[in-house]
């Protein structure tokens, strides 16, 4: 492999014999025995190995567990765990992060509990970012330029789904984890669109299986029972996220555990940490329903009650209203009201009456007193000349027939003298 780099050239070393197998079978203790002294070759002790770091995790203790990863070597990228103890990690001059392309030297060791081999780092080096992480780097930076990851995108999932469509391996718990969840919580019916989660072609093939699913159902899982970051690179795809945010219905993501963020995780409509947990995400709880049924049942039995209650109250009041007792009282009031009103009016016009007679009566007086009758009674008469009311002596001449009226009839007469103040 050329991603080791060793600290003096390797010299050829006889093999250990292997122990002679007895017939009763070995223990796992003796197996991890052998083994252990199989690595002690010289070739996997004090070595240098480039790599780009993956899963990282620093213990509460100080210790450092990680992997790492073949460069460039893609989805299929060899993968070796390694252990820095506190003593050595503390010693490091800047924090390692998944993506990150370093040097380490250590030596390679068994874990019996584990039955597993590990490289103990004992120092490490910064030796640059890792190819995949830029590339995920540019890809997210790109997507986000999209829209892709916008909040404003994002859907709510639909309360009560018919059908629950599931993107994932055909092999593996993820599909029973999901079914059982289901099965327990709200059954509908589950669509699986089965596809590659992992491999060079596997973003090609996890893009088409959302395509496939999502004319047919009201949400869709888009899951994966964890890995590490080279086993979740195709859910990094622009390809995959693309198909997210083109899905027609929402999306819920279940790739890898909590820790573990993809890009599509950032595109889905919602993320859960696990598989099961997105089952409960996109179904609702039936307990949970009886309960709240339960509940809208005991308030409106109440309300129900209470309005019954207050309508018989009503009914009551308005029995007791149209009571025929209570009627001819209310009847009696009324006539005897209308009465009293009747001898007011009464005594009001008969007022008004003589108090308007007593106007009119001075009204006649006043105009009596005014007229030309009036005058005439007191022994004067109007002259008249051809039917005009002579005003002025200048208007009459010798020979003048005039009419006189009097007060109580009328003269003609002929005027025989013509006579002024002046000339009296």
């Amino acid at each position: 492999m050329d991603w080791f780099y060793r600290t003096e050239p390797s010299e050829m070393q006889e093999r250990p014999e292997m122990p002679v197998v007895p017939d009763s079978p070995l223990t796992v203790r003796e197996i991890s025995g052998i083994i252990e002294r199989l690595l002690d070759d010289r070739q996997l002790q004090d070595i240098r190995v480039l790599g780009e770091v993956t899963n990282y995790k620093h213990h509460s203790r100080g210790h450092r567990y990680f992997s790492l990863s073949e460069k460039g070597g893609g989805s299929t990228a060899a993968v070796i765990r390694c252990v820095m103890w506190r003593s050595d990690a503390d010693r490091l001059s800047f924090a390692p992060e998944d993506g990150m392309e370093v040097v380490v030297t250590g030596s390679v060791r068994v874990y019996p509990p584990a039955g597993a081999y590990q490289l103990q780092v004992k120092k490490m080096t910064r030796g640059g970012a890792g190819e995949k992480y830029l590339l995920v780097e540019r890809w997210k930076k790109d997507l986000a330029a999209e829209g892709c990851f916008a909040a404003e995108r994002k859907r709510p999932l639909p309360p009560f789904p018919a059908r629950v469509g599931v993107v994932t391996s055909e092999t593996g718990a993820v599909i029973h984890d999901i079914r059982t969840v289901i099965a327990r919580r709200f059954p509908v019916e589950i669509v699986i669109s089965p596809t590659a989660v992992q491999g060079e072609d596997a973003h090609v093939n996890i893009a088409r299986a959302i395509e496939r699913v999502a004319a047919h159902v009201d949400v869709v899982i888009i899951a994966r029972g964890g890995g590490s970051f080279e086993d979740l690179f195709s859910f990094n795809h622009p390809d995959v996220v693309r198909a997210i945010v083109a899905c027609p219905v929402p999306v819920v993501s279940a790739i890898g555990h909590e820790v573990d963020v993809t890009l599509a995780d950032l595109a889905a409509d919602m993320r859960a940490p696990t598989p099961s947990a997105a089952a409960e995400l996109v179904v609702p709880d039936r307990k949970d329903l009886r309960i709240a049924l339960a509940d809208l049942r005991c308030q409106l039995s109440a309300t129900l009650l209470a309005r019954i209650s207050g309508a018989l109250k009503e009914v009551a009041d308005l029995r007791d209203r149209l009571r025929p007792q209570r009627f001819c009282r209310r009847i009696g009031e009324k006539r005897q009201a209308t009465a009293d009103l009747s001898d007011r009016l009464e005594r009001a016009l008969a007022t008004r009456i003589e108090r308007d007679r007593l106007v009119l009566a001075e009204m006649k007086t006043a105009l009596e007193g005014r007229s030309p009758r009036a005058v005439l009674a007191r022994g004067y008469c109007v002259a008249e000349k051809e039917g005009i009311v002579v005003r002025s002596v200048n208007t009459v001449r010798k020979d003048d027939r005039l009419d006189l009226r009097f007060y109580d009839g009328r003269s003609r007469v002929v005027a025989e003298r013509v006579e002024h103040d002046g000339n009296l």
